[in-house]
């Protein structure tokens, strides 16, 4: 049982190591799938031997630390992140759990978009606020950030109470691509 827990210590050192990288420092050092793969081992771990499993593993937390530059949101329900499937058989599972819960079930499938998570508050129809995903339970608030953003509706239609949108905010290689040549 020492080698399991060792294994277990280890992939959550590395886990810890490649999630600051990528999340805290923007210098990821290993691709997406092989960090993934690295999860998935030490989710399945602590599920076969729970008597290693720790609240402060990586598989109970979501994204990177927020930055002292930004002023803190803690989120009223929690940003969790989705979910990957990486085989037909995952689909098919998920599809299954979803038709079990659901009556009707209508998808529409994108391709994977790997950009910023967002948090977007309206009160009373006008933008109030907008913040990133954080830890999952307290993000940064960049609304000043998000606001220039044409896409972003400050105002809606309808003058609701309170609504609060999330998503994912990206830029398309072509408008990158088009920003490098007029500034470079």
């Amino acid at each position: 049982m020492e080698n399991i827990e060792n294994k277990i210590n280890d992939l959550r050192k590395t886990l810890r190591y490649h999630s600051d990288k990528y999340y805290n420092q923007d210098e990821p050092e290993i691709e997406d799938y092989e960090y993934d793969m690295m999860m998935r081992e030490l989710k399945a771990l602590e599920e076969k031997y729970p008597e290693y499993d720790t609240p402060d593993s990586p598989t109970k937390k979501v994204g990177g630390k927020a930055d002292n530059s930004f002023e803190s949101v803690e989120h009223t329900v929690r940003m969790e992140s989705l979910q990957d499937a990486f085989s037909k058989d995952e689909l098919r599972d998920f599809d299954r759990r979803v038709k079990e819960s659901q009556n009707e079930v209508h998808y529409v499938v994108e391709p994977k978009i790997d950009g910023l998570s967002v948090s977007l508050e309206y009160r009373d129809g006008v933008f109030y606020r907008g913040s990133t995903r954080g830890d999952g339970d307290v993000g940064e608030d960049v609304s000043g950030n998000l606001r220039v953003i044409h896409n972003i509706p400050i105002k809606k239609k309808k003058n609701i109470p309170f609504i609060e949108v999330r998503g994912e905010v990206y830029m398309p290689k072509r408008a990158l691509k088009r920003s490098l040549t007029v500034n470079c």
